[in-house]
């Protein structure tokens, strides 16, 4: 259930630098972000059973789909949709090993309401310098919004939707607008500024032990802000 309550969103560069070295002493975050994501849409598609798309650019992004498709593929079937000739390579071969599909982008924009779920793992905070989508990713997304906005399909976003500016919220006319949009660490600025309210849906923060660091920083925004907040879970 979601709560209001005064909090801050932080820019990109404010979360990446919180990141660092949670990184550097080894911490998992990239996994522990895939299963909080895999998480959310299982609860999805307990209610709503069917094909997951997930939509895997070159970063961390498409990384943390990869790894969120993998703890998916033993479940329900899962295609992938790889939009750029870079990708998270250890991410990509456990979710095909667990069964996961790659699809063509043409397959894809020529049945694009076939999903119950998409997974949007194009772009992320890494973006920031210039999150529009180009090529391949334009191309899909450009296909899939008409059809999922038409359809029951639930969109997840991974971090934020593909598109959209991390910190301003601008974005172009390609964006994919998400029904649930689960993000790391922090809320980032540009899900609560420009178009950001109009197509991140409800927002879900995952805990990743970010908060110390952040305490430290002057946050982008603060305000009364509507989310849904995840728990770190138990490591063991």
């Amino acid at each position: 259930m979601s709560s209001s309550e005064v909090r801050g969103a932080y820019t990109a560069a404010a979360v990446r630098a919180a990141e660092a070295p949670l990184l550097a002493a080894g911490e998992p975050l990239m996994l522990e972000a895939a299963a909080a994501l895999a998480e959310i849409a299982r609860e999805v598609l307990a209610e709503r059973p069917g094909r997951v798309l997930v939509l895997a650019g070159a970063g961390d992004n498409g990384g943390d789909a990869l790894f969120a498709a993998a703890e998916l593929a033993p479940l329900v079937p899962v295609e992938i949709v790889l939009t750029s000739d870079r990708v998270h390579r250890e991410a990509l071969g456990t979710a095909l090993g667990a069964g996961a599909a790659l699809r063509a982008v043409a397959d894809v924009c020529a049945r694009p309401g076939e999903y119950s779920v998409i997974l949007d793992g194009i772009l992320g905070i890494g973006a920031a310098a210039d999150p529009r989508l180009r090529g391949a990713a334009r191309a899909v997304v450009e296909s899939l919004a008409p059809a999922s906005a038409a359809s029951d399909t639930v969109v997840i976003a991974v971090d934020l939707p593909s598109g959209l500016h991390p910190d301003d919220g601008t974005a172009d006319s390609a964006v994919l607008p998400a029904s649930i949009t689960v993000t790391f660490g922090a809320v980032k600025a540009g899900l609560v500024r420009g178009r950001g309210p109009a197509v991140v849906g409800e927002i879900r923060v995952v805990d990743l032990g970010l908060e110390p660091a952040l305490a430290r920083v002057r946050p982008a925004v603060t305000g009364v802000l509507d989310v849904v907040r995840v728990p770190r879970r138990t490591r063991v």
